[in-house]
């Protein structure tokens, strides 16, 4: 233990230490990122707009605490006004925008330099002057500019044809004014065309290509930019007129100075893109440096008389950012390089450092190791031992298990001698045609039992049968269809006792399957018995046969319309002793288990479809032919089917011998019997105690605990036996709301029941019940229950009737019959001295009925209410007279006695003396 905490320390420590080296050498390469710029670019589909980002990354090199996020919008406005809320939404410490439009982008730059966020405007204007800084040349002088150059290389007269740009961005507008204001000084100079190229070259070179009429005309084209000068040269170009003269604006390297220089354009007027500017103002503007409004950037025109001037320093410039950004790439590399060296360093010397200290902690270990190795060989010893005693009680376990589900096959076994016995004898005895009904019943109540029992002893030895693999298949070859309808017909008996439609169908005349009739007819057998126990009367059960041809398989379906299954019932039809929640028909829980083992034995199948409410479909499947059997499975002769004994066992749940005797049919006697309600949903059961009990009581019966509730109320028996596991209510539940409902409180309820564990017992008399009684039992014990219960209660009709009690004694009844007789003899206290008290204000008071009222205090006090009301006024009338000092008058006005004379007539004739006289005895 101590060297596992010492290790786990220092192994922490250890840990710590590594982790710390790596955050430094992290540290080392992080790069810390102090500002954010968001650049809204309008689109950058032509090379003036991928400059101006290229100048700004060309920038950036010099700021390494600056990152740019940048967006471009495809030259739509919308699209734009987007990409700017989405920048906002990433904490920009700064925006730069070159708006595609000047009045669609006003309200969002607006909004973001409100919110307190620096904005600079490149190349284009906004509809406002909400901006920290505009970069960009002075369109309108540029346009002026151009004007100026215009006329003078027209030498002051002329045609032109203007292509203006997007027509609401600022800078077209700005531009188009300078370029008219130049020409207005030019009366020979006409303006006699203007087109919008929106900035693009293939809208430029369709508007002029739409203007093929004029060209010829014309002697010079201003496009807005180097862009639209191209498309316009290709316009003309294809429609002939190739003596026009065409000035754009950009001027850029590579586009708009190759273009004057190639003489493709005359000149173009030099309009930087401000990429640069926006990047240092950016910073001054983050730094917290002043700055003015506006940036104007300086322009010139480009000719052929300084075009060769201006590449040359362009290219000169560009060689010079190479080989700035080359070194800048250089250093990054070397301080990679210095990072991870250093890194290194730090970690080769914690290393070191560790290294000394984990061989002293090793030298130190090895001694500790010594020891632990000691006791791991003891306690490796101890669990080798006790390893060897658990598979030792293991291998007893499983003899024990073996041992005793060998003793109970075996026990089931010689359960068949006892059946034997019983089912001989009673055979013999229902022969006698002069046997009495009466006798008849019982004997044939008997018989079917007994047949259950035998069926469950065989099914269970069956499937131990196949659990050795004692249970050999003997396949034989049969007609389906014949082997199938035999079993149908030894159902239509019932079927037609009970209204159910029950038949087969196909429409195969025969099919030969190979089967063991043995074992096939038993779960045919046991599906159609399933099906008629959950089918209601007048239901369907319908068998029916196909063949299916593509996979060699003939199929079975047993189909009812009955109770149905719930889908957990469903995944669970087929375990072994699994039985579904059906109150009404418990089963053994192994006639579908052994169905299925006697079908797979078949190299078949078994699977069941069900709708809760809807009803029921197994489904089997078989092999054709007999190449999936080995020889010795095949049978050398013919098995038969099941004998008619066997088959009686199956249909025997299905049959009730005992005909049900309606309640009305029965003889009552003249003298009052005490009423019992019966609510037991076995039928021979609730038959067998009917036939015994009714000679003493009147018996009423219902088959569910939902029934069996309704009748309670409705006839408030004198006693109730009521089995626990029935349909709709269960037994512990109805126990409880007839204990609980003050209408029934006082009705004892015996639970006769096959639950017998203590907790069982213990959960019925937690319901209140008043006795509980185990199936099987004696009658006897039944009948004196009946006798003790019932003897009980009218003792306490004689307690509560007996003069009147001033206060209830515990225990003497259940807590709702105490809660009702205090509550009555409280309401008939309280008014003791009212002389028009009346029945009535004893149901209001008490809300309750005067029918329920009257059964109530007759069932518990044996007596009638206005008997009870006279003798508690004549009680209180007693009391007054022998300890308070009053008159016989004051007396009878203060007990409810209308007069005293009235009073001394009534007290006469229940005492034997008049008041004065009963006084003068004090």
């Amino acid at each position: 233990m101590f060297y596992r905490d010492f290790a786990r320390k220092y192994f922490s420590l250890f840990i710590c230490v590594c982790l710390l080296t790596c955050m430094s050498s992290c540290e080392l390469n992080k790069e810390t990122r102090k500002f954010r710029i968001g650049f809204s670019q309008c689109g950058d589909a032509d090379d003036w707009r991928k400059s101006m980002l290229g100048e700004m990354k060309r920038e950036l090199a010099f700021y390494p605490e600056m990152e740019l996020l940048y967006k471009q919008a495809d030259d739509n406005s919308e699209k734009q006004v987007q990409q700017v809320r989405a920048l906002l939404k990433e904490k920009i410490n700064l925006l730069i925008i070159s708006p595609n439009e000047a009045q669609p982008l006003t309200p969002v730059v607006e909004e973001a330099f409100n919110s307190g966020i620096p904005v600079i405007v490149v190349d284009r204007k906004i509809a406002s002057s909400l901006y920290s800084n505009y970069i960009g040349a002075d369109n309108y002088q540029l346009g002026k500019m151009a004007g100026d150059y215009v006329a003078s290389l027209l030498q002051g007269k002329g045609n032109i044809i203007e292509v203006t740009g997007l027509p609401a961005s600022s800078p077209a507008i700005d531009r188009d004014h300078g370029f008219r204001d130049a020409l207005n000084t030019f009366k020979q100079i006409h303006l006699i065309a203007k087109v919008p190229g929106d900035w693009i070259k293939p809208k430029a070179e369709k508007e002029i290509s739409s203007l093929k009429q004029m060209l010829p005309s014309a002697n010079l084209i201003f496009a807005h930019n180097d862009v639209m000068a191209r498309g316009t040269y290709e316009a003309c170009k294809t429609n002939g007129a190739n003596n026009i003269k065409i000035i754009g604006v950009d001027a850029l390297p590579g586009m708009g100075m190759e273009l004057v220089s190639n003489k493709i354009l005359t000149a173009s007027m030099l309009y930087p893109t401000g990429g640069a500017e926006a990047i240092r103002n950016a910073v001054k503007i983050l730094n917290g440096q002043s700055l003015g409004k506006e940036t104007l950037l300086q322009t010139l025109v480009v000719d052929s008389s300084n075009v060769h001037l201006m590449k040359l320093q362009s290219d000169k410039m560009l060689s010079q950012q190479r080989d700035i950004e080359k070194q800048q790439d250089m250093l990054a590399e070397q301080k990679r390089i210095y990072n991870n060296q250093r890194a290194l360093l730090y970690v080769l010397t914690c290393s070191l450092g560790l290294a000394i200290f984990f061989a002293g902690l090793l030298f130190y270990s090895r001694n500790l190791n010594k020891k632990i190795n000691k006791q791991l060989a003891n306690q490796n010893d101890e669990i080798s031992r006790q390893s060897a005693q658990l598979i030792e009680m293991s291998a007893r376990a499983q003899a024990a298990h073996e041992a005793r589900l060998n003793f109970f096959t075996n026990i089931s076994h010689e359960f068949r001698t006892p059946l034997t016995l019983i089912m001989g004898p009673v055979d013999g005895m229902l022969e006698n045609p002069k046997l009495q009904a009466h006798t008849r019943q019982q004997l044939m109540l008997i018989r079917n039992n007994a047949m259950r029992l035998l069926r469950l002893v065989n099914q269970l030895i069956d499937f131990r049968k196949i659990e050795f693999n004692k249970w050999k298949i003997r396949a034989s070859e049969n007609d389906l269809v014949f082997f199938a309808n035999e079993i149908v017909q030894a159902f239509q008996e019932i079927a037609r006792k009970r209204g159910i439609d029950c038949r087969m169908l196909t429409k195969e005349r025969q099919l030969p399957v190979w089967i063991d009739v043995t074992m096939v007819d038993k779960v045919l057998y046991n599906l159609l018995s399933n099906s008629f126990k959950f089918t209601a009367d007048n239901g369907s059960i319908i068998l029916s046969i196909e063949k299916n041809s593509e996979t060699d398989q003939a199929i079975i379906h047993v189909q009812d319309n009955g109770i149905g299954m719930t889908p957990d019932e469903q995944a669970h039809a087929f375990d072994t002793f699994y039985q579904g929640d059906h109150e009404s028909h418990k089963g053994s829980g192994l006639g579908l288990s052994l169905s299925k083992e006697l079908i797979e034995l078949h190299r078949g199948s078994i699977s069941v479809n069900s709708q809760k409410g809807k009803g029921t479909t197994f489904t089997i499947t078989l092999p054709l032919g007999n190449s999936h059997f080995s020889p010795e499975e095949i049978a050398t002769a013919d098995a038969g089917p099941l004998a008619d004994s066997e088959k009686e066992l199956f249909i025997a749940d299905l049959l009730s011998s005992i005909p049900v005797i309606d309640e009305q049919d029965a003889p009552v006697s003249e003298k009052r019997k005490e009423t019992l309600l019966i609510i037991e949903d076995n039928p021979e059961l609730r038959q067998f105690l009917h036939t015994q009990l009714s000679a003493r009581y009147h018996i009423i019966e219902a088959d569910n605990g939902t029934k069996g509730l309704q009748m309670a109320f409705d006839n408030l028996p004198d006693v109730v036996i009521c089995d626990i596991t029935m349909p709709g209510k269960d037994g512990i539940t109805l126990t409880g709301l007839l204990k609980n409902d003050i209408r029934t409180s006082h009705i004892p309820v015996i639970l006769l029941t096959a639950r017998t564990a203590m907790e069982q017992q213990i959960e019925g008399f937690r319901s209140m019940a008043d006795a509980y009684i185990t199936k099987p039992f004696q009658f006897a014990v039944l009948n004196e229950t009946l006798t003790s219960l019932l003897s009980n209660r009218n003792k306490l009709k004689e307690h509560f009737t007996t003069e009147v009690p001033a206060v209830i004694r515990p225990g003497a009844a259940k807590k709702t019959d105490r809660k009702f007789v205090s509550e009555f003899i409280s309401v008939v206290e309280n008014n003791i001295s009212n002389d028009h008290f009346v029945i009535d204000d004893i149901c209001k008071a008490m809300c309750i009925s005067k029918v329920q009222l009257y059964r109530k205090v007759k069932t518990l006090m044996g007596t009638n209410i206005n008997e009870y009301i006279l003798n508690a006024r004549l009680q209180k009338a007693k009391y007054y007279l022998q300890h308070e000092d009053l008159s016989v008058s004051e007396v009878s006005y203060k007990t409810g006695f209308s007069s005293p004379a009235y009073f001394a007539t009534v007290f006469k004739t229940k005492t034997g003396v008049s008041p004065t006289a009963f006084k003068s005895q004090r």
